[in-house]
């Protein structure tokens, strides 16, 4: 599994093969088979995992932060965190949902979850802070984001991201 996240993650979808999976999990393509039929059953497995990464660091800043702004930048300070990835290969998350939504069959039904869980959760802390516009707060706290993020990987410059956290992060305290 983590290889497949990987490589969808670094070659995207349309590039990426059961054979190719095999390969960098070291395993024979048979054992690849048994787990994944086909690509869709990659698909699905891959947004998972994203999804089971991003509960997973969204629950961890929450045990170790007391109130709503710190939770908010410890979340910008994450996401920057992987800039230099980030740079060279696209969000995880936004690269993938981009990338499904362009395929000629359906996109995988569960995909929204990968962006709508950051939302989600962002809008509860900004609702925190007693703000009524929270879910628009949230919005723009992502789309600050995945629009740094795009920038990054389209110019490979991992400081677009980095500056963008400086910014939100203001943006954040100031609220």
């Amino acid at each position: 599994m983590a290889a497949a996240t990987e490589l969808v993650h670094r070659q995207g979808v349309e590039r990426t093969t059961l054979a190719d999976i095999a390969k960098a999990a070291d395993v024979p393509l048979g054992n690849v088979y048994y787990y994944f039929k086909t690509k869709d059953d990659v698909i699905a497995a891959v947004i998972d995992a994203n999804a089971q990464r991003v509960s997973t660091v969204l629950a961890l800043i929450d045990a170790n932060h007391q109130s709503p702004k710190d939770r908010l930048n410890a979340l910008v300070r994450e996401l920057a965190s992987q800039s230099v990835t980030v740079a060279q290969f696209g969000c995880p998350l936004g690269s993938l949902c981009s990338e499904l939504d362009k395929r000629a069959e359906n996109s995988h039904p569960a995909v929204d979850k990968l962006l709508r869980l950051p939302v989600e959760w962002a809008e509860a802390q900004f609702r925190s802070l007693g703000r009524e516009d929270a879910h628009d707060l949230a919005l723009d706290l992502l789309a600050a984001y995945e629009g740094s993020a795009l920038l990054a990987n389209t110019m490979r410059d991992p400081g677009i991201l980095s500056g963008a956290a400086v910014r939100i992060e203001r943006w954040v305290n100031a609220l």
